[in-house]
Parts: C-alpha cells; sequence; structure tokens
C-alpha cells in the first residue's frame, strides 16, 4: 500500500496539534490541582497573615504565579510537599519556599516551612516573622532557603 507524501503531511500535522494539545491540557491540569491543594492554600494563607511579609513585597496585591513544575525545589509525595512558589507585589517579587506534611490521624495539611525570599535577598520567616530578624537573615543569609540546604 502507497502513502502520498501530502497524506503523510497531513497525518504528521494532525498529530503534533493533537499531542501538543494534550500537554498543553495537562499542565493547566496540574497547575490547577497544585493551587487547589491544602499544602499550597495554607502556604498562602499564612503569607497573607504576616504583614511585615506583605508590605515587604507592596501587597495587596498579591500576584501568585504558577509553580515551575521542572524545578527541582518542588517535590510532592502522599505525605509532604516542598514547593517553590513564585510571587510579586507592586513594589517587589520572590519566592516562597514551603514544606508541609500531611497529618496521618486527620488528612489535613501542616505547615512546617514557610519563608520569603526576596529578589533583593531578604529573608522573612513566615512561621516566625519577626522584621529585625529577617533583616539580620538576609545579611547572613543562614536560613537553610539557599537549594542546597533545602532538601536535608
Amino acid at each position: 500500500m502507497r502513502v502520498s507524501t501530502s497524506q503523510l503531511q497531513q497525518l504528521t500535522i494532525f498529530t503534533t496539534v493533537l499531542t501538543g494539545g494534550g500537554v498543553g491540557t495537562m499542565y493547566y491540569l496540574l497547575q490547577k490541582k497544585i493551587a487547589e491543594s491544602g499544602y499550597h492554600k495554607l502556604a498562602l494563607q499564612e503569607l497573607e497573615s504576616c504583614p511585615f511579609a506583605m508590605e515587604s513585597l507592596g501587597a495587596p496585591p498579591l500576584k501568585v504565579h504558577n509553580i515551575h513544575l521542572t524545578d527541582r525545589n518542588n517535590r510532592i509525595a502522599q505525605h509532604t510537599a516542598q514547593i517553590k512558589i513564585p510571587v510579586t507585589g507592586s513594589k517587589t517579587g520572590g519566592y516562597l519556599y514551603t514544606t508541609s506534611f500531611r497529618d496521618p490521624d486527620t488528612n489535613s495539611w501542616n505547615l512546617k516551612q514557610a519563608v520569603l525570599k526576596l529578589r533583593e535577598g531578604q529573608i522573612i520567616d513566615l512561621l516566625n516573622p519577626s522584621p529585625v530578624a529577617s533583616q539580620t537573615q538576609a545579611a547572613e543569609n543562614r536560613q537553610g532557603v539557599e537549594t542546597g540546604d533545602w532538601h536535608k
């Protein structure tokens, strides 16, 4: 059976469009699932409840961006979630580094770490917010937010 070149081209184009649409849909659904998850919502609630962090960002308005799915800092398992959430305000932006654990009894997520690292290098520990401590941490950069120490 002989197939013409134009038919092969049409099949290639159709397959490419179908695959691209499938990949785009999967990306959208993954981002939506992460944004609606308990560990993601808990981290953003903690950020929004810290006036010093919100003021440092220039929020409101607070813009929460999609996480980078290929970033090695983002690790999600059945009972643990470690994510790096990009956020921006009107003054600056940064990353919200979070670590959460799922309680096996209640099946709810508990935040273990929530640290906002701004573009300027300032680090704000949202679970222990203190403007003086945050400025000291930014100067010394010793909070373990660097990716090398974060997974330990």
